[in-house]
């Protein structure tokens, strides 16, 4: 079993460090407040924290000082829905039937932490983006599956003080489209900025992830004030504060897609009255899906046997750093449909799975016939060419690129299965599946990767129908599309 448990890091636990016990379960009255912050296409390594130098996030910084960082967090699947479906519920993308996909809905019939709480007795809002984007009325919700919508301003002022509260704090930022020059006019240096090595290294994509940057700065200053908000309520002591995002930045190779720039996402848990021991640094490898569990033991509230997610109190009670958990050193996560972005009229996705590891990442491409980022015409979309991947500079410039590498990286058909050694290849760039050296290495995780598809009931691993590529996709524009196309189709147009 590999871990990240250096000598190094083991020894700066045992001098930085002072253990302490595990607080005496609290009484009700006393359960703590959850402010849930959750960004869009926010991924990692996107935080000073994490070392980005040019980025500058002072709350995520401070959170993860007060609280805890967290190095090996995942979303469930890498697309705003299935991923907000999955943290909801605390289950498995793969396991929500419809929820699996963009521009879906929630069945009621599938427990979600918001309702959960509510029920045990919680104040609950949400603000901003919060659960999708689809119709949550088509699953049984009668509005906003994580809370009535209201402003944290307004939320706090109106709430009963006699109760604990949960709120998800959401935003648009940093969702395309950016406002172009934004970055560098604010200030960023262009010339600072890592270009990871599967984009062209120019100013056009340099200022492309300026304006990204711009808006993550910009998401941050309104956690700050969230955060001050409840200071000066005098709430914030008894407050889990957790700050992340639904998945990685919207650029090439990373929304949509199962490497780390797209399946990795920043995590800071702020507890002062839970996490004893601040500012460690945790390797566990945990999923998103487990803070719904975390969220209903914190409020000791029972967590439902159909979450598959596993609570993370153990580990914020801990005093260790580094590896806590034994148990968690892999992750899996998938996709099924992004958009619907193959060749007009069909409304298939572009399914996958992966298994990542402190060395590996293996993906398992099931349709490795269809293109992962759309096809370059004739797109069932009515974005165009690659409508998987969200228009803007960097992906103009890779398709105008004469340097046929980067295009091959983002937009072209991949082999059934892909192998990283992201130790040696952190950019995930150099697929090993090839060689013969690595059969065993991919047999082992296939295996391991497939025992627990088939465990958590993915149907594409089980005797379970595939339905996926045939839920309907909720997003208007797409019924235009396909109206026009049917028009043309009976008029005999191309």
């Amino acid at each position: 079993m590999n871990t990240h448990q250096t000598t190094l890091v083991s020894a700066l636990c045992l001098a930085g460090l002072v253990l302490a016990a595990r607080p005496a379960a609290a009484e009700e009255d006393a359960r703590p407040n959850i402010l849930f912050c959750f960004a869009d296409d926010w991924g990692w390594p996107h935080a000073g924290a994490y070392g980005d130098k040019v980025v500058k996030t002072p709350t995520f910084d401070r959170l993860a000082k007060d609280g805890m960082l967290f190095e090996h967090a995942y979303i469930s699947s890498p697309s705003c829905t299935p991923s907000r479906n999955a943290m909801l519920t605390g289950q498995q993308f793969y396991r929500l039937e419809n929820g699996a996909n963009l521009h879906s809905w929630l069945d009621v019939k599938h427990p979600n932490f918001v309702s959960l709480l509510r029920e045990a007795g919680y104040e609950t809002g949400s603000y901003r983006k919060a659960w999708g984007p689809g119709k949550w009325n088509e699953g049984g919700y009668e509005g906003n599956p994580c809370g009535e919508e209201a402003s944290f301003t307004d939320f706090i002022a109106a709430r009963d003080k006699s109760k604990p509260f949960c709120f998800w704090f959401g935003t648009s930022d940093p969702h395309r489209p950016f406002e172009p020059g934004a970055g560098k006019e604010s200030g960023i240096p262009l010339d600072k900025i890592h270009v990871p090595a599967f984009f062209p290294d120019n100013d056009i994509i340099r200022g492309d992830i300026a304006d990204y940057y711009y808006e993550v700065q910009r998401w941050d200053s309104d956690v700050k004030a969230a955060i001050e908000l409840l200071d000066k309520e005098g709430l914030l002591e008894n407050t889990i504060v957790v700050m992340t995002g639904d998945h990685g930045m919207p650029f090439p190779r990373c929304k949509g897609n199962l490497y780390d720039w797209g399946a990795r996402v920043p995590l800071a848990i702020r507890w002062a009255n839970g996490v004893k021991t601040p500012g460690r640094k945790v390797y566990d490898f945990v999923s998103l899906t487990d803070l719904a569990p975390t969220f209903l033991e914190a409020a000791g509230a029972k967590v439902p046997e159909q979450m598959t997610g596993n609570s993370l109190l153990s580990v914020l009670h801990s005093a260790e750093c580094g590896r806590v958990d034994r148990q968690r050193d892999f992750m899996v996560f998938g996709r099924e449909r992004h958009t619907p972005a193959q060749e007009i009229p069909s409304m298939v996705g572009y399914p996958s799975r992966a298994i990542r590891t402190d060395k590996w990442l293996l993906i398992l491409n099931l349709e490795p016939d269809r293109w992962p980022a759309g096809v370059p015409e004739n797109s069932s979309h009515p974005m165009g060419s690659f409508a998987d991947c969200d228009n803007g500079p960097t992906k103009s410039s890779i398709q105008n690129d004469s340097d046929l590498k980067y295009y091959r990286l983002c937009f072209a058909r991949r082999g059934a299965v892909e192998l990283y050694d992201c130790e040696k290849d952190p950019a995930q760039v150099n697929n090993l599946a090839g060689d013969k050296a690595y059969k065993n290495t991919i047999d082992e995780l296939r295996d391991r990767l497939t025992k627990y598809l088939k465990a958590t009931g993915d149907p594409r691993f089980t005797a379970a129908p595939v339905k996926f590529d045939n839920y309907p996709y909720t997003a208007y524009y797409m019924k235009t599309r396909l109206e026009e196309y049917r028009k043309q189709q009976s008029a005999g147009g191309d």
